[in-house]
């Protein structure tokens, strides 16, 4: 005789299947292989993810902004999609591709990756996928000693800039509005106005 019973338990979510962590050298191998199109994926935490299919809005953002960098340091110390190095522990499974960095040297004195050194700033444009900008990318470049890193947030028309990288995380992290104005610190002088990077409303 069935058991009525007083307290339905509640369904319990399955598992998350185990997932491939890759690391560098073998998406290298398959990328020469031709089973990967590494120009369109990222590794970050030995994950693949996929740097296509950006919105409008990313674009709409991403190209006035590039444009004022330029300006500011000179088109060939402005990289936009260029893979970088991070920290010696999280480099056999990170390439992450950040949206735009700025070098200290001229790109022509690279042949591989730069390093966090080697970088003055990092720039995230963050239109889907604010909440891993300023957690995940945002430990990784810490963790690296990237000294400066801005993410822009699309959908919140404002400009995210950490600086002070300590101990795995940015010490000092400031929010601009659409109606002020961020200068980097290699370019003290510069101003950028954070309304340039948003379509009018």
């Amino acid at each position: 005789m069935p058991i009525a019973l007083t307290e339905v338990p509640a369904p319990v979510a399955p598992p998350d299947p185990p997932r491939k962590r890759w690391t560098r050298a073998e998406c290298t191998s398959l990328e020469a292989s031709g089973l990967l199109d590494q120009e369109s994926l990222e590794l970050v935490a030995g994950e693949l993810i996929s740097k296509m299919g950006k919105k409008r809005r990313h674009v709409s953002s991403f190209t006035p902004l590039q444009a004022w960098l330029m300006q500011v340091f000179g088109w060939s110390f402005v990289n936009a999609e260029a893979p970088i190095d991070v920290a010696p522990e999280d480099n056999p499974t990170n390439e992450p591709v950040p949206d735009l960095i700025v070098l200290r040297q001229d790109q022509s004195h690279f042949t591989s990756n730069p390093r966090a050194q080697d970088l003055l700033l990092a720039v995230e444009i963050a239109d889907t996928s604010l909440n891993f900008d300023l957690t995940v990318k945002a430990a990784l470049y810490a963790r690296a000693g990237v000294s400066e890193y801005w993410v822009l947030d699309v959908s919140g028309r404002r400009l995210l800039v950490h600086r002070n990288p300590q101990s795995g995380a940015y010490a000092d992290v400031a929010a601009y509005s659409e109606h002020e104005s961020a200068s980097p610190l290699a370019a003290p002088q510069a101003q950028f106005r954070v309304a340039d990077a948003f379509p009018s409303s």
